[in-house]
C-alpha cells in the first residue's frame, strides 16, 4: 500500500481484517504459554442489523481478548447467533403479511424454512459488521443456538431436568400477549399510562342499593365470581355472605371477606376476577372460587360475555362502558394514571391469563446462589451483585412453554392411546414406551429462547453435544468455568442469571468466574435512543464517517463502570484527531528513518530515549492493570495521555534537540503501538507494518511488559518540561511567543541537572542560565522553579503601556458583568442558565485581571 500523506481510515482498514482471518490469527488453537482465557460473545439476534449497544459491547470484548492473545493466552472468543424466537418470528410473519401471506398458509414446515433463509440474510449481514467493527473470534467455530448439535444440548438439559421433577406442567396465572403468546415476568415491560378509573355499580340482590366497584379493565367484570370487602370494614360488615348481580348479564356472585382489601381505595369494595388478574387468582385459591376465561389466546371476548362475544377485549372496553351507561350501572369514570404491562417485542398489552404451560421451579437457582455468594462468580461493577440476590431471592417458577412455531421444540411426547407423557432426546420416537403403540403427538409448543441462551456457556463447550466437529474434547475441562461474561445490565435476569442456574446444576460449575455489566450508550445528552426522537446513532454509519478505530477507542473511552455512556460525534470528532496524531507522528518517524528496530533489539543510550522509554514503562503497567480490572476507559485514557501528551507532544518535540534519539523513539513508538492495538487494530497494524517493515502482524505480538522506571532521568526532564513551558508563558505579555531572544534565567527551588540543550532549543533561547538569585525582567512563576526574561532583552515601557490598556478594558467589562450581577431584579428573573453563563464571566474576567495586573508589576 502506498504511503497516505493523511490519515484516511478507509484507506488504513481496508483488506487487513480478510489478512487476518486468512492467517488464522483468530484461531483458539494458537498460543497458551499463560494458560487459557475464555470469553462467551453474547449471540446477537438474528433480527436485523447491530445497534450501537452490540458496538459497545464487541468491542469492550475484542479489546481485552485482544490483550490476551498478545500476552500469551490460549484464547478462545466463541462467536455465534441467537435464534430470538419471539421477536424472528413476529419479524418473518411481518414480511409475510407484506406479501398477502400468513405462516397458517405456509404451515409449520415452510414457515420453518421461510424463518432459516431470513437467518441467513439478517445473520450473514450481523457477522459482516462485526467484521467491519474489527472484532476478532475464532470464526471457525460459529454457532447457532439452533444448531444440530445445540438442539441436542437442549434436549438433554430438558430431559434431565424432566426427570429430574425440576420441569413441570401445570395450569397456572401467566403473563399473556395475545399475538406472542406466554411471557415469563421479566418479558414484561410496565409503563405509565394515562388510562381512567370506571366505578360500577353491582345489586345488591334482594335488596334496593347496589355496592360500588372501581376498575381499571371494565371488560373484565365477565370474569367476576366474587366482591370482597376488609372483614374490619364496618360499612359492609352485614354485606359478608350476601349476593350481588352482575349487570347486563345478571349472574349473581356472592361477596366475601379478604384481609387484600385496602378499605381506603375506592369505595371498599373489590371485584374479584380470578382469571384475570394476579391478585385475585390468590384470593379465589384461598376462597375456593371459580375462575372464569373470558376471552380465547387471541384476546377475544368469549361466551361469558353476552352480546361482546367475539368483540376483541380492548376494542370492545368503551362499548361495554356505554350499555353499562345507558344501563345506569356506572356511577363515575375518572382519569387514572397506572403501570401497564406491555410484551417486551410487540409492545401489545399483557393479560394475566390462566394457562397450561410448562415451568421449571425457582429451586433450580438454590445452587447457583450460593455459589455466587461464595464469590466463585464475580459481579463488575461489584453493586450488581446485590440486584442479582434480591431478583434470584424473590424469583418464581420460570414459565418456559412458548406458543410458536419457531424455536426449539419442546421434547415432551404424548401417547394418544394410554394418555402416557414423556421427554425424550430422540427428534422422533417410533412409539410410546407405555403401551408400544405408534399413535403419538410432540408437544406443539417451543421453548423459551432464554433456555437455550441459558445453555450457551456450557453447550459451546461441548456439553449436551459431545463429540461436534465444533469443540475440543477437552474444552469442558480447560474452559469452563469461562474466564469472563461481557454484556449490558438489561439482560441480568434474562441471561446471566439463567446461565449460572443452569450451568451450576447440569455441570456442578459456575459457567464463568467474572461478569462484566456495562451501562446503555445514550445520546450526547443522557437520552435513550430511540427512532422517534430521530436521535439514534448507526454505529455503520459511524465506522463510514470517522472509522472502526475511532468508534472503539470513543465508546471504550467513555465507558466509565457503572455508568451510561453519552455519545456523541463531538467525541468521534476527538478521538479521530487521536488517529490522525498518531498517523502524523509515524510520518514524522518515516521522514527521519526509513525502518525502525524492535525495542528488545537496542540498547537506548540517549536521555531522551531513556526518558520516553521510563514514562512507556509507566503507561504499560497502569494499561495492564486497568485492562485486568475492566477499566476500559481507564486504559484508553492511559493510552492517549502517553501517546498524545507524552510521545508527540513532548518525545518528538525534544527529538528536534537530539537526532541520536530517533532510532530509540521509534522503537519505543512500535512497542506503544503494540500497547495501543486491542482498541485500534486496524491503524496500528498498519502503522507497524510500515515503521517495522516486518511481516508479522500487531495482532499476535507479545504485549508490552513493563521495563522498570528511571525516576533520576524522568526528574530531570519534567523539569525541562516545566522550563520550557515557564518560558514561553514569560514571552507571552512581551509579544515574544514565537520569536528568538538571546538569553533567559531559570531558578530552581531545589538543586536540579537541567538538560539546557532541550530547552533552549524548544524555548527558543540562545542562552539559559541557571542562577541562584532572583533576576531582574519578565518573570513566570511554577511549581518548581522561576523564568525570567531580562529587562534589557525588552522596551518596558511599551509592554506596559500596551498591558496598562489591556488592563483598563478588562476592569471595564469586570464593572459591567458585576453591574448586572448586582442588580437584584435581573438574579431574581434571569434564567438559570443565563445567570450561571454571567457568573463564570465575571470569574473568567477577574483571573484574566489578576494576570495582567501581575504581568504589569514584573515589567514596570
Amino acid at each position: 500500500m502506498a504511503e497516505s500523506k493523511s490519515y484516511d481510515p478507509v484507506e488504513i482498514e481496508s483488506g487487513l481484517y480478510e489478512e487476518w482471518e486468512k492467517r488464522g490469527y483468530f484461531s483458539s488453537k494458537r498460543g497458551g504459554k499463560k494458560g487459557y482465557f475464555t470469553i462467551m460473545m453474547p449471540p446477537p439476534n438474528v433480527t436485523g442489523s447491530l445497534h450501537i449497544g452490540h458496538a459497545l459491547n464487541h468491542t469492550l470484548q475484542d479489546i481485552i481478548v485482544r490483550y490476551k492473545r498478545m500476552d500469551g493466552y490460549n484464547v478462545l472468543w466463541q462467536p455465534g447467533l441467537d435464534h430470538a424466537g419471539i421477536a424472528t418470528q413476529n419479524v418473518v410473519e411481518t414480511r409475510l403479511i407484506k406479501e398477502g401471506k400468513t405462516k397458517e398458509s405456509l404451515g409449520r414446515e415452510e414457515f420453518i424454512q421461510e424463518v432459516y433463509r431470513w437467518k441467513e440474510h439478517s445473520g450473514g449481514m450481523i457477522l459482516n459488521q462485526l467484521r467491519r467493527l474489527g472484532t476478532s473470534p475464532d470464526w471457525s467455530r460459529e454457532r447457532f443456538t439452533m444448531d444440530e448439535g445445540l438442539q441436542k444440548a437442549v434436549k438433554k438439559a430438558f430431559v434431565k431436568l424432566y426427570n429430574d421433577g425440576i420441569i413441570f406442567q401445570g395450569n397456572y396465572m401467566i403473563n399473556w400477549c395475545t399475538h406472542d403468546g406466554a411471557l415469563s415476568d421479566i418479558e414484561v415491560e410496565h409503563h405509565e399510562v394515562e388510562g381512567k378509573m370506571y366505578h360500577i355499580r353491582y345489586k345488591v340482590v334482594g335488596e334496593n342499593r347496589f355496592v360500588t366497584v372501581a376498575t381499571t379493565r371494565p371488560e373484565t367484570y365477565f370474569g367476576d365470581t366474587a366482591v370482597m370487602v376488609h372483614p374490619d370494614d364496618d360499612r359492609y360488615r352485614e354485606l359478608v355472605g350476601k349476593k350481588v348481580r352482575l349487570p347486563l348479564i345478571d349472574r349473581e356472585i356472592p361477596v366475601i371477606a379478604d384481609n387484600h382489601v385496602d378499605m381506603s381505595f375506592g369505595s371498599g369494595v373489590v371485584k374479584v376476577t380470578p382469571g384475570h388478574d394476579p391478585n385475585d387468582y390468590e384470593v379465589g385459591r384461598r376462597h375456593d372460587l371459580e375462575s372464569l376465561t373470558i376471552f380465547d389466546e387471541k384476546g377475544f371476548l368469549n361466551d361469558l360475555c353476552g352480546e361482546f362475544a367475539g368483540c376483541e377485549r380492548l376494542e370492545a372496553r368503551e362499548k361495554i362502558v356505554q350499555k353499562l351507561t345507558d344501563e345506569g350501572c356506572v356511577e363515575k369514570v375518572e382519569k387514572h394514571i397506572h403501570q401497564v404491562g406491555h410484551c417486551y417485542r410487540c409492545k401489545n398489552v399483557v393479560e394475566p391469563y390462566i394457562s397450561h404451560q410448562w415451568f421449571v421451579k425457582k429451586e433450580i437457582a438454590r445452587e447457583a446462589i450460593e455459589r455466587v455468594n461464595a464469590d466463585e462468580t464475580l459481579f463488575f461493577p461489584p453493586q450488581w451483585k446485590n440486584n442479582f440476590d434480591s431478583w434470584m431471592n424473590d424469583l418464581r417458577d420460570w414459565c418456559i412453554s412458548r406458543q410458536l412455531w419457531w424455536g426449539h421444540r419442546i421434547p415432551v411426547f404424548y401417547c394418544i392411546e394410554c394418555g402416557n407423557q414423556w421427554a425424550s432426546e430422540e427428534d422422533s420416537p417410533n412409539c410410546c414406551p407405555n403401551c408400544g403403540t405408534e399413535v403419538i403427538m410432540q408437544d406443539p409448543n417451543v421453548l423459551d429462547t432464554w433456555f437455550s441462551s441459558g445453555l450457551w456457556a456450557i453447550s459451546t463447550l461441548g456439553w449436551g453435544n459431545e463429540g461436534s466437529d465444533l469443540v475440543e474434547k477437552s474444552d469442558l475441562e480447560l474452559r469452563l468455568p469461562n474466564s469472563l461474561l461481557i454484556t449490558g445490565f438489561d439482560i441480568l435476569f434474562f441471561w446471566v442469571a439463567r446461565m449460572l442456574m443452569m450451568g451450576v446444576y447440569l455441570t456442578g460449575r459456575v459457567p464463568f468466574k467474572d461478569v462484566y455489566l456495562h451501562a446503555l450508550v445514550r445520546d450526547e445528552f443522557g437520552k435513550k435512543m430511540s427512532k422517534s426522537k430521530g436521535n439514534v446513532i448507526d454505529p455503520q454509519e459511524m465506522i463510514d464517517r470517522y472509522g472502526a478505530d475511532t468508534l472503539r477507542f470513543t465508546l471504550a473511552a467513555l465507558c466509565v463502570q457503572g455508568r451510561d455512556i453519552r455519545l456523541s460525534e463531538k467525541a468521534l470528532e476527538t478521538y479521530k484527531h487521536f488517529a490522525n496524531k498518531i498517523f502524523n507522528a509515524a510520518r514524522y518517524l518515516r521522514m527521519k528513518q526509513e525502518k525502525y528496530s524492535e525495542l528488545e533489539e537496542i540498547e537506548v543510550k540517549t536521555e531522551l530515549g531513556r526518558y520516553m522509554q521510563s514514562r512507556f514503562s509507566a503507561a504499560v503497567k497502569e494499561v495492564r492493570e486497568q485492562i485486568d480490572g475492566y477499566r476500559f476507559n481507564d486504559a484508553a485514557v492511559t493510552n492517549y495521555r502517553f501517546l498524545w501528551t507524552e510521545f508527540c507532544d513532548w518525545g518528538i518535540e525534544l527529538s528536534k534537540a537530539d537526532g541520536d534519539a530517533i532510532a530509540e523513539l521509534g522503537a519505543i513508538f512500535l512497542e506503544a503501538l503494540k500497547l495501543l492495538s486491542p482498541f485500534m487494530p486496524f491503524l496500528t497494524e498498519r502503522l507497524y507494518k510500515e515503521l517495522g517493515g516486518k511481516s508479522q502482524s500487531v495482532t499476535i505480538a507479545a504485549f508490552p511488559e513493563p521495563s522498570g522506571q528511571d525516576g533520576a532521568i524522568e526528574e530531570r526532564f519534567n523539569m525541562a518540561i516545566e522550563a520550557i513551558q515557564s518560558i514561553r508563558r514569560a514571552k507571552v505579555p512581551l509579544q515574544l511567543a514565537n520569536r528568538q531572544i538571546a538569553l533567559a534565567y531559570l531558578r530552581p527551588y531545589r538543586p536540579v541537572d537541567l538538560p539546557l540543550l532541550f530547552i533552549e532549543r524548544l524555548a527558543k533561547v540562545d542562552r539559559v542560565v541557571v542562577v541562584d538569585d532572583r533576576q531582574k525582567g519578565v518573570s513566570d512563576v511554577s511549581a518548581n522553579l522561576e523564568s525570567v526574561i531580562p529587562s534589557d532583552s525588552f522596551d518596558p515601557s511599551q509592554i506596559a503601556q500596551r498591558l496598562e490598556a489591556q488592563r483598563l478594558k478588562t476592569q471595564r467589562e469586570v464593572e459591567r458583568i458585576s453591574s448586572i450581577l448586582n442588580n437584584e431584579n435581573f438574579v431574581k428573573n434571569a434564567p438559570a442558565d443565563v445567570l450561571k453563563k454571567n457568573q463564570a464571566q465575571l470569574e473568567e474576567l477577574n483571573q484574566k485581571l489578576s494576570e495582567i495586573t501581575t504581568q504589569l508589576g514584573s515589567v514596570l
